[in-house]
């Protein structure tokens, strides 16, 4: 993805998701209707961070470049310059992959 012209607010995270899975483990080749939608992908854009009581921002625990791993039906679907990504609270974030 080119370099992305977006900033989310608060502590949302603009993920841009990785390719859905062309083949099964047994090496079934997939129709593009019978593919899940990947709930993986690469973190492209941060917020500032959850304001919270003290006035202070919450610092968030993913940064670009990060692989996260989300809810199936978290956030929302939006396109880009041509590309899709992902807007979500980090809250909607299950885990980062560890590399």
């Amino acid at each position: 993805m080119s370099k992305i012209k977006i900033r989310p607010l608060d502590d949302r995270v603009v993920v841009e998701p990785l390719a859905a899975e062309e083949t099964t483990a047994g090496g079934i080749v997939l129709p593009d209707t019978a593919k899940e939608k990947p709930q993986r992908g690469i973190v492209v854009a941060v917020g500032p961070g959850k304001l919270l009581d003290n006035g202070q921002r919450g610092e968030l625990s993913v940064a670009v470049g990060d692989e996260v791993i989300y809810g199936k039906y978290g956030g929302s679907d939006i396109e880009i310059g041509g590309d899709e990504v992902k807007i979500l609270r980090e809250s909607d974030i299950l885990a980062k992959v560890i590399k």
